[in-house]
């Protein structure tokens, strides 16, 4: 007497889960090492809007997120940390492949991408929220954020001292989503923005003779 059709179909889905444990078991392995293989920059160099592209179109990111850290206010919105009420500077964090870019890398990119020597915020945005600083978030980051400022400063590129600060990591908040990627999600505004800034025409003016 054959088996009930039911039993046979419960068999046949009993073999094909056991067949997937060790798929299921490798995708997760593969996973945690990718995982493993991740580090962390953090940076702030004024509107946020702006330095996730430069960072975007580089091979080795996995994301970049905009938020905000420095401050002393836990879960900080926008609209605080616009005010300049919470000690925070809007930032970006820089997930990244170690092994297809490096911390100097994301250093040198960093640099050309901000003015270091204006104290009092960046371009067209004023105040401490859109202050410059490098957050590290170990021994070795310090190190290249200390040695690299300390090399911009002896280049003579500047004629005003670097002004831009080095800051162990502290706890970091993700931006509302409307911030994520802004310059994808509304590029003619996000354009608009930026060209207006004048930071554009900054960098042009301190960085196109190496181009």
């Amino acid at each position: 007497m054959k088996p009930p059709l039911a039993t046979i179909i419960k068999r046949q889905v009993l073999v094909l889960c056991i067949l997937c444990i060790p798929l299921l078991a490798v995708g997760s392995q593969e996973t945690e090492t990718h995982k493993a293989n991740s580090s962390v920059a953090t940076f702030a160099g004024g509107c946020f809007w702006c330095m996730e592209p430069p960072f975007d179109k580089l091979d080795g990111i996995e994301a970049t997120i905009s938020g905000y850290m420095g401050g002393h206010t836990d879960n900080p919105t926008y609209e605080e940390v616009s005010s300049g009420t919470t000690g925070h500077a809007e930032v970006i964090q820089v997930r990244y492949d170690p092994n297809q870019i490096s911390y100097q890398e994301l250093l040198d990119v960093f640099w050309r991408n901000i003015d270091p020597t204006d104290g009092g915020g960046q371009f067209v945005d004023r105040g401490s929220q859109y202050r410059t600083a490098i957050f590290y978030h170990n021994s070795s980051q310090k190190r290249l954020a200390e040695a690299s400022r300390k090399a911009l400063a002896a280049s003579g590129r500047f004629s005003a001292p670097i002004v831009t600060e080095i800051n162990a990591a502290g706890r970091f908040y993700p931006a509302e989503d409307y911030h994520q990627d802004y310059y994808q999600k509304s590029p003619i505004r996000y354009k608009l923005y930026r060209y207006n800034s004048g930071r554009d025409q900054f960098l042009k003016t301190v960085w196109d003779s190496d181009d």
